[in-house]
């Protein structure tokens, strides 16, 4: 026989490239694991051809560390049908790695058939070489080696399917089965090669017609190294780009998430909001279609907010929203729905067993909401009116349930609070009449039905008049004049106030520009500034606009913000006043005394007037209380250098009191009532106004 040996350095090549096609494989079994549609087909193919390539080098370089002291070369044809037998091997074993499930006669049968296609593999390239006579192979090491194709197919299988889904150690894992896989495949090859005897007298028929292994070595790893690299490189980019989109999609999923949170809840209690309490009613009005069953809509309005939104301020008042809603939430069942749906409004929507069940539960919600709340460590408390409707009974759907229940609401305040009410038809009188004054506002401004009266205001010390308060009105064609207290509420709530707002401007300036040209250059015309609109982006833009479209010296027109709207945000507030008083605007703070401030943001505050509240002025004579307060307010302003206007002046005796005290200029009945325009300066002229 022949004595063959081999060459170190291409044996350990051939390990270091099965090794390599091994964790290729593993690699490209999790990107086709992943895959779907035709990116599947391609990766099987793709990978097919990559693996393939990678399992033939390796047992070609194998072939080629062989030395015989006889020349030797490769026919072409049965080298590439070698070829082709590892690639098809290959991509069987990867579409089976690619199954959602691999059920154990899969696997066993999967690893019969790439193992006889690896061995097969293996034996044609022996064959390549046309030795002559024939190679004699050993049948121990011949069946050993085929036994040894079928186990390292069946294990790399196996490993394969295991490690296809990406995990924290994933990777390391990958890299130990290759090196585990590769001494396996090694150990096939050379055992086959141990298998094969050369006799003495063989000699190779391909030596000089087929391929030379000298430069075809060099050929084969360089090439198959880089179908390697590329194949590996592929994956891996792959891989993060598709951690990259998963990542991306995890964002929009969440951003989805946090949107949908946001236009379905109320960001201050995280509660649902009206959007999404329509939707709950409409799903029970549908359940208890088909099944039968009432529940009830309650309309819960805090009594008593206001004064301790007003006294402690903004953020206190969010706590407590937060405290009731949280405390409420608390004794919700599953099937129930609290929402916040305005200011300090509540609504709970809960199924009932019977309709009578509703009483017990409003008396719950008003007992739960009249306990002391701690906030920020003050004990506040607050009562709720509860307005209730009830389904089938009371509505049909969302909008009349929701409307029934709030009248009901308004019912039971007006009966005395802290309690509730039943919605009954006669209460819908109301809320026709509150939608239909709705509607007309919305079309009040295009009818140009709103008008402005003029209270005037007057020197207290020589009664001369200073300027006058413009005070909005409605000219209704139907309900005739239609005071302030009616509507701006409901303008405040829809939000066309700021139109409405901006319309008073303009008026109020082009008067105040008439009354300029008539040579009363002292005087000032005062607006007043509603809490939404002074909140309003656009407030200092359209307080500019409407001085320059009509040519008015900034100083004649004063705006007037309650002490409650300027310390809500105090710091948003100064930088908006501090706009307004570089225009050169004169601002007063108006309802002096009824908010919580603090002094050192009012000495902050670019404010020229102080305007004392007719509340305190009304009892002057008769409360000692509010006449200590008028005269504290008074000193106060002294020593901030502001002009102190005090409002609701009814009588002589409080005319005298004011002004001896020290005010600048007062207004009220006794002085004056709103008129229009035209009719305050006909007044004036004629003396009557001011009369004592």
């Amino acid at each position: 026989m022949l004595v063959a040996s081999y060459d170190f350095s291409l044996v350990l090549t051939s390990l270091a490239v099965a090794i390599l096609a091994s964790y290729t494989a593993l690699d490209l079994a999790g990107r086709i694991a992943t895959a779907k549609g035709l990116a599947l087909l391609l990766w099987i193919g793709g990978g097919a051809v990559a693996m393939g390539i990678g399992i033939w080098s390796m047992h070609f370089i194998g072939m080629l560390a062989l030395r015989l002291p006889i020349a030797l070369g490769y026919d072409l044809s049965i080298t590439l049908l070698s070829l082709a037998m590892a690639m098809l091997s290959s991509g069987f074993a990867l579409w089976l790695v690619s199954q959602p499930q691999m059920l154990r006669w899969h696997w066993l049968l999967g690893a019969l058939v790439m193992g006889a296609g690896i061995s097969s593999m293996h034996y044609l390239g022996m064959a390549a070489l046309r030795m002559q006579p024939g190679i004699d192979y050993d049948p121990l090491l011949f069946g050993l080696s085929l036994l040894i194709a079928v186990a390292a197919s069946a294990a790399s299988l196996w490993i394969a399917f295991r490690l296809r889904w990406p995990g924290p150690f994933v990777r390391m894992a990958r890299i130990g089965a290759a090196v585990l896989m590769g001494g396996a495949i090694v150990g096939m090859h050379y055992t086959g090669m141990a298998a094969a005897n050369f006799p003495l007298d063989s000699f190779c028929l391909a030596a000089g017609a087929g391929l030379d292994s000298v430069w075809l070595a060099g050929l084969v790893g360089i090439a198959t190294l880089a179908v390697l690299t590329i194949a590996l490189l592929t994956s891996v980019l792959d891989a993060r780009m598709e951690a990259r989109i998963a990542k991306l999609n995890e964002s929009l999923a969440k951003a989805n998430r946090e949107l949908t949170q946001l236009a379905l809840h109320d960001p201050l209690t995280k509660l649902p909001n009206r959007l999404l309490l329509e939707d709950r009613v409409g799903q029970s009005i549908h359940k208890m279609a088909r099944k039968g069953g009432h529940f009830a809509l309650m309309f819960m309005d805090l009594d008593g907010f206001k004064p301790i939104n007003d006294a402690y301020g903004h953020h206190i008042g969010d706590l407590l929203l937060c405290a009731v809603g949280a405390r409420l939430r608390e004794r919700l069942r599953a099937q129930d729905t609290l929402a916040r749906v305005g200011g300090d409004e509540f609504v709970l929507l809960a199924e009932l067993r019977e309709p009578d069940d509703a009483v017990n539960l409003a008396g719950q919600l008003i007992r739960l909401i009249g306990q002391p709340f701690l906030v920020a460590e003050h004990e506040l408390r607050v009562s709720t009116s509860v307005g209730i409707a009830l389904y089938p009974g009371d509505g049909t759907d969302q909008q009349s349930l929701l409307l029934n229940a709030d009248a009901a609401m308004y019912h039971a305040k007006g009966a005395g609070k802290n309690g509730y009410s039943f919605f009954e038809a006669s209460m819908n009188a109301n809320a026709r009449n509150q939608l239909q004054l709705l509607h007309d506002l919305r079309m009040a401004l295009e009818r140009e039905e709103f008008c402005l009266y003029y209270q005037a205001k007057f020197d207290a010390l020589n009664g001369r008049p200073t300027g006058a308060e413009a005070l909005l009105r409605w000219q209704h064609p139907a309900r005739g004049l239609v005071s302030p207290a009616e509507f701006i509420d409901l303008a405040e709530k829809t939000g066309m106030i700021i139109a409405i707002g901006d319309w008073v401007l303009q008026q109020a300036c082009r008067q105040m520009r008439e009354w300029y040209d008539q040579g009363r250059h002292d005087w000032r015309v005062a607006v007043n500034l509603s809490a939404l609109q002074f909140c309003h982006a656009g407030l200092v833009e359209s307080v500019a606009s409407a001085l320059a479209q009509h040519e008015l010296p900034a100083n004649r027109l004063t705006l007037e913000i309650t002490e409650t709207t300027a310390m809500r945000d105090a710091d948003a507030s100064l930088l908006v006043l501090k706009q307004l008083a570089q225009m050169g605007v004169d601002l007063s703070i108006d309802d002096f005394g009824t908010g919580y401030s603090s002094l050192l943001y009012l000495k902050r505050l670019p404010a020229n007037e102080l305007k004392i509240d007719r509340g305190f002025v009304r009892d002057l004579a008769q409360d000692s209380d509010d006449a200590a307060i008028v005269s504290a307010i008074v000193a106060l302003g002294q020593a901030l250098n502001l002009r102190i206007v005090a409002e609701g002046v009814e009588t002589l005796q409080q005319k005298s009191f004011l002004t001896d005290l020290g005010c600048d200029a007062l207004q009220g009945f006794l002085l004056g009532h709103p008129l229009p325009a035209q009719q305050l300066i006909q007044a004036l002229d004629g003396g009557v106004v001011c009369a004592e």
